[in-house]
């Protein structure tokens, strides 16, 4: 078993309690493993419904005495947790690597962003304002107050792990809540008690952030199903994440969902095929397909089709695929066998259907080839499923009308794109594509701190980022003042 880089002192086979490192006792172990060796990199334990209700218990005991701490405490916390990212950016590169199957670009892109998520969250101690209102009553004055909700409950994935923790955890924290995280079981570390060790280290009063790492068909419902939180923050898929919006749903409790999506990317006759197809290789191909925001269906005007496929084919073979440690790799492992075994089963199954493999289609080991498919409908499995790999369903249209209809077609509307030199005709179809995001002359994978992310449909609940967190994870409060004496009707 290889030693990690950054280790809180107790290693890493521990749960973080009330700000304590707690050992596994006689608790189950959740072995992690690196996805392209395919071999052990450490042990953590599952966590058990006592240890939610426990983690739940510090979060509450801990969350007012922290939401009285002035502004500058706050920020100042979450701005040391930037800096220690900062100097150990090559080992949590290097974590990612090695837990997540993170290449280099991609996992610099993921701490790029959280960077960037840090530095908003550092503000919201200063954006936590009151109003003052008139009232209607002679004598009284009305003011509202932003005020955290209390606990947070975050459950995250294992695509970006270190990026969608700190999306919630870090805007929670600044905001004077505390919290409870339970990370992916493949990336318990990454996604979990990574954080747990740069916030302690960054002098977070104990139980403020708590981590269970588990598996969530053991304490997933545990945490979503808690009678603690007043918000829930979830990613993951449209499935769980219903299941989870409703336990939450159940405790009144806000669920804050971002889920599943089918995006598209969308080449109109008027395109620019070189910028589209450049577009178009990073938006699939970045992280293996494994984003919820990524290409999952190209729809390309006829005029275009068949260069458009022979290019980006060619463009897909050209990358270099192996140990996401080595520098140029592109295109790392999959997470897993279930999901390696799920998209090439989506392959298979729209070949029956009459789609054309023009690249790609293989695997190595967790390694699946960038793979191109021509000859696609709307209606087979690689694209009207959302394959969560290296893959690109490409699908003809005729019309702007059939591309805005074929892109709606789907129960998501989360991101998507569209290439266009009439940037007129790019805004019309922008405009009709029922979708949270949509970016023009560009590709789906961009998520920008200051800007609100998040989907339509069953994409999910809520926004991330920019005032549009904050406001998720505080709540108003009205307090009037009766300056002088009322007079009552009776």
């Amino acid at each position: 078993m290889s030693s990690l880089p950054i280790e809180p002192e107790s290693g890493w086979n521990v749960l973080f309690l009330d700000g304590e490192w707690t050992s596994p006792d006689d608790r189950d172990a959740i072995e992690v493993e690196n996805p392209f060796t395919r071999e052990p990199i450490a042990t953590v334990p599952a966590a058990t419904t006592d240890d939610v209700d426990a983690a739940y218990r510090a979060a509450e005991a801990a969350q007012s005495s922290w939401a009285n701490q002035p502004p500058q405490r706050r920020a100042g916390i979450v701005n040391r947790v930037l800096r220690t990212v900062g100097k150990r950016w090559d080992d949590v590169i290097e974590l990612l690597a090695i837990e997540s199957g993170s290449a280099s670009v991609k996992a610099v892109a993921e701490l790029q962003t959280a960077k960037g998520m840090l530095q908003q969250a550092a503000s919201y101690p200063y954006r936590m304002g009151g109003e003052h209102h008139d009232s209607i009553v002679p004598g009284k004055e009305n003011l509202v107050e932003r005020v955290p909700v209390g606990v947070v409950g975050v459950i995250s994935p294992w695509n970006f792990p270190f990026h969608l923790s700190m999306r919630a955890v870090g805007p929670a924290i600044a905001a004077g809540n505390a919290v409870v995280l339970k990370p992916a079981s493949n990336t318990p570390i990454t996604g979990g008690l990574l954080l747990a060790h740069l916030f302690e280290e960054a002098g977070l009063p104990e139980g403020v952030l708590n981590v269970v790492p588990g598996r969530g068909s053991e304490i997933g419902d545990a945490v979503a199903g808690h009678e603690t939180p007043r918000v829930l923050a979830f990613t993951g898929s449209t499935e769980v994440g219903k299941q989870v919006a409703e336990q939450a749903a159940a405790n009144l409790a806000l669920p804050a969902l971002e889920l599943g999506g089918n995006n598209v990317h969308v080449v109109t006759d008027s395109a620019d095929l070189e910028r589209a197809i450049d577009g178009a290789v990073f938006g699939s191909f970045l992280h293996q397909g494994q984003a919820c925001i990524a290409i999952n269906r190209h729809l390309v005007h006829e005029d275009h089709y068949d260069e458009y496929v022979e290019a980006l084919a060619d463009r897909a073979e050209s990358l270099p695929t192996g140990d996401p440690l080595d520098d140029d790799t592109v295109i790392g492992p999959v997470i897993d066998e279930s999901q390696r075994d799920s998209m090439l089963d989506h392959v298979a199954d729209s070949v029956d259907d009459g789609a054309r493999v023009v690249t790609g289609g293989g695997h190595d080991g967790l390694v699946v080839e960038p793979t191109v498919l021509a000859d696609v409908t709307n209606d087979m499995p690689a694209a009207c499923n959302e394959h969560f790999g290296p893959i690109a369903p490409v699908i003809p249209y005729g019309d702007d009308a059939e591309a805005i209809e074929l892109a709606n077609d789907t129960d998501h509307g989360l991101s998507g794109s569209v290439h266009a030199t009439d940037l007129s005709q790019a805004r019309r179809i922008a405009d009709g594509i029922e979708t949270g995001m949509v970016h023009i002359n560009d590709q789906p994978i961009n998520d920008e701190p200051h800007v609100p992310f998040g989907g339509m449909k069953e994409s999910g609940l809520g926004r991330y980022n920019a005032h549009a967190i904050l406001d998720e994870l505080t709540t108003t409060k009205w307090i009037s003042i009766q300056r002088e004496p009322r007079e009552y009707q009776f």
